[in-house]
This record gives structure tokens, sequence and C-alpha cells, in this order.
């Protein structure tokens, strides 16, 4: 892997948006053949050097080198150009479009002035091919699962024949462990063939199954580098956050014998059929399953978003009548949502307005809202969950993904919920937010609230849950203790 030139140099670049630096010192180096993992927490400036790297921002000073020739891209056509690619963590994808259609989408391959449909079919093949996917290239998108979509992601990006360079932006971020291995199989082919590749994930623990090298960026500053094989976890955190980080699960009480909720006969084709489970007072219930095993959509139905074809809800002895999510909530059950940008925000609201939209209601008098009330709940939710910056003002677009996530989980807890249903409530959020975020969840337990959590991260379901659920095919395949669970039992009870 090792070259007198390296195929990608960045040096010195620096970013900044309306006066506040996003990057003060970026650096980076890659050599062919080599998967690069680029950490930090968030808001560390990951994102504003991708996109530089990409030309859809230009470096206030700097510069990049691709085979020791320096390079200006004005735009991201001249970085395609220079071979560079992306796979976005938020997949792209036309699901009406077939897969080749996707592949080569706006540089079809074209005979007589009329798309060659053939030809088009022909390459998407061979593209599948290389990055290990055995989909068709003439199925439609919408049918594929995410994993297989992630693929189909990766060959489009290495349509571009003179792709050379490969980011892949938490590219696990929305698939299981069985799925991983899978995608980790075509990352190292690609490597194999020499193409660079840069690595971006939370998970420190793919970081040092597939990374030869990594580079640390901290407050938009590149603060460390150097080989996976002599690092530990342990120091790569310390350098992401400045500090030595307690990573172990916060130690939680054992739960109580009040059943806060019954779960009977929830069926909803063909999602899922015939759900039936408790969560006690202080519970932790995980439920883990591959992409496509109905976790989301058993959720979705008990909160009252989808509406099951048959089966009971009831949260601390009200049975819930399926009257939508104002009721589940109402009742005590709360739910943090798979996709917090989609469905558990506003994006374009503020900090404040996000979290006190739940108790609007309980903090209007004659039938205005209370300012000085409201205010007071924001800031102590805003001191509860830690969120940085603690100015309620800003729009939350502008919030790092693990202020987001603590944002969407402060909004949900506002009206004192008994229970709480999280969806992947750790994606896409550094090191640090995840401890705050499992230390909440000891904190509501310890309490007496109950939990129900799905996470396709098998450390976390381990280490958060008192019971484990495994979905196959849409039902329950089995039931583990904690003390009874490893992630070798869990794989094979998915699969």
């Amino acid at each position: 892997m090792e070259s007198q030139i390296p195929l990608l140099s960045i040096r010195g670049i620096r970013k900044s948006f309306s006066g506040v630096p996003a990057l003060t010192d970026g650096c980076l180096e890659l050599d062919r053949g080599e998967i690069h993992a680029l950490c930090g927490g968030n808001g560390a400036g990951k994102s504003t050097l991708l996109k530089i790297l990409m030309g859809f921002l230009q470096p206030d000073a700097g510069v990049i080198r691709i085979d020791g020739a320096p390079l200006h891209f004005s735009g991201p056509k001249d970085a395609l150009d220079r071979g560079i690619a992306i796979v976005q963590q938020e997949l792209s994808s036309i699901l009406d479009l077939t897969v080749a259609e996707n592949i080569f989408l706006g540089a079809e391959p074209r005979r007589f002035g009329f798309v060659d449909f053939a030809r088009l079919n022909r390459e998407a093949a061979e593209l599948l091919r290389i990055v290990g996917c055995d989909t068709a290239p003439t199925a439609k998108m919408r049918h594929l699962r995410v994993a297989s979509r992630q693929l189909v992601e990766i060959a489009k990006a290495l349509s571009h024949r003179s792709a050379s360079i490969l980011i892949l932006d938490e590219p696990t971020s929305a698939i299981g462990e069985h799925d991983v291995t899978r995608l980790f199989e075509t990352v190292r082919g690609l490597a194999a063939r020499g193409t660079g590749i840069i690595y971006v994930t939370h998970r420190l623990g793919e970081v040092f199954e597939i990374a030869h090298r990594y580079t640390v960026l901290k407050d938009g500053a590149t603060v460390a580098s150097g080989e996976v094989a002599a690092s530990t976890p342990e120091q790569l955190v310390e350098q992401m956050v400045g500090m030595p980080v307690e990573r172990e699960f916060a130690a939680r009480s054992k739960p109580g014998s009040a059943v806060l909720l019954e779960v009977s006969g929830l069926s909803h084709s063909p999602h899922f059929e015939d759900i039936g489970f408790t969560v006690q007072a202080g519970e932790v219930l995980g439920i883990y399953g591959r992409s496509g095993s109905g976790r989301t959509e058993i959720l979705d139905a008990m909160y009252g978003l989808t509406r099951p074809a048959s089966g009971r809800v009831s949260v601390a002895g009200r049975v819930l009548c399926g009257e939508g999510p104002a009721e589940s909530l109402g009742a005590g059950l709360a739910y943090v949502t798979e996709d917090r940008k989609r469905n558990g925000l506003v994006l374009c609201a503020s900090t404040g307005d996000n979290l006190s939209m739940s108790i609007l209601p309980r903090v209007q008098r004659w039938g205005f809202v209370d300012t000085r009330r409201r205010d007071g709940f924001i800031h102590a939710a805003i001191a509860r969950m830690r969120i940085h910056p603690s100015d309620p003002r800003p729009a939350v677009r502008y919030l790092s993904g693990g202020n987001q996530q603590k944002v969407a989980l402060g909004r949900s807890t506002a009206c004192d919920p008994r229970v709480l249903l999280l969806d992947e409530p750790t994606r896409g959020v550094d090191i640090a937010a995840k401890t705050q975020i499992y230390r909440f969840i000891a904190e509501f337990t310890a309490a007496g609230g109950g939990v129900l959590l799905v996470t396709s991260d098998l450390d976390e379901i381990l280490g958060l849950s008192d019971r484990i659920l495994v979905l196959r095919g849409g039902r329950i395949a089995c039931a583990f203790s904690s003390q009874g669970a490893t992630q070798r039992s869990l794989l094979l009870a998915a699969d």
C-alpha cells in the first residue's frame, strides 16, 4: 500500500461560515488500495471536509493533491472527473426506477439518440458483480432491501469509470450485522483492485475490523493519524473527545414486577404476525432482527402511525383504541423514530420549539402560551439532555447528529411518558453522545419507566437489554435473557 506519492493528499484545509470556523486545519493522506477511517465526533468537521473534497464547498485555504498534482474543484463534476465518488449516508435511490436506471441516472448509454437499454443492463450487471450484489439490473429499487440498495449506491459511484477514490459515509448505519459482513467483503475487494477508500463511521469496532489507517478530526482540525493495528479503541476515543471516556454501559437497577406495556396478537400482514410481549417497570426489552424482519413496523403500529389488522396494545392497563399518536402519547407511550430528520424533528424550527412542541397544551393560560413556563421547561430540558449549544434559538438543522438525537429524546419525554419506544436511538451519533444517551436510558428506567429498544448494534442491545426478542420473517423467533444471549446466538436466531 505504501508509495512515495499518495493517491490523495489534503493539507491545511480551512473553512468558515459567517465567521465561525468549521475547519481550521484539515489534513488527510490516502494511498491506493488503502481503507482509511475518518474519525471524529459530531461537529468535528468531517462533513465539511468531505464536501470540500467532493467540490460542494470551496475551501478558504489549503491544498488538495491527487497523485501529487494540486487541484481546485469548482463543483462536484470536477471532483467526479478526477475520480472522487461518494456514497452518502442518506441513500438517494429513485424507488420506481430499475437498479440499472439508478446506477446510470443522468449518464445512460445511448444509441441513435435513445437510451440503449441492452447496454445499460449489461454494464449495470458487471458493476453489480464487482460489488458482490446478486440483484437483477432490471429489478425495481423499491423491492430491494436496504443493504442491497447500499450496494447499488456503491455500484453507482463506480459507474464513473475514472473513480479511484471512494468515500463511504456511515455505510452500515441502516443495515444489520449479516449485511455488514457482505458489505465489508465488497469494500475489501475494491481496495484489492487499487481503489482508495475513505471510510466514515461512528462505530469503533468497524474501524478496527476493516481499516488500515485512521485520521481523527476534532474541533475542525486533524489531531491524530496512524496505523489502526498500532492503536486501541480506548486511545482512539481519547483522541476523538480529548479526554478518557467511560465506554461501558451505565449500571441499572433490576426491573420491577409491574407491567407497563402489554402487546398481544398484534398482526399486520405482510410485515408481522402474532406479536406478543410485556415490558415491566424499570426494564429495557430489546428487539433484534435483520432489516425487513418487521422491527420498525411493529413500533409504528403500536404507536398508532399505522393500523394493524388485529391485536391489542395497553399502557399501564389502559387499552389503546387505535386513534393515533395523540392517544398513545396521552396514555404515556412516546416514540423516538428511526429517522429523526424525516419523522422526529422539524429541522427548520428552533431547538426550543422542537423541545416544547409536546407540552404546549400544558403551558397555556387563557388560550395563550405562557412563555415564562415554556422557556423554563426548554432550558431545563437542554440542561437535562446536555444539548450543545445550549442556546435554544438556532434551527435544529444546524446541530450535530448527536445533539439532534438528544433533542428528539427530550421532546419525546416532555410529557412524562411511562414507556419509551426507541428505534435505533444512537444511529449516526458519536461516542460521547452515545454514552449520554445510555445514561439517559438508565436514569429513565431507574425512575420506573419502561423501554422497548430496537437496534441493529449487537454490542448495544446486549449491553442495554434485560431481555431480548429476536424477530425473523415478521415473527418472534426466540427470546433470551441478558445473561443467556451472545452475538453469535442472536445472529443465528435472526437468520
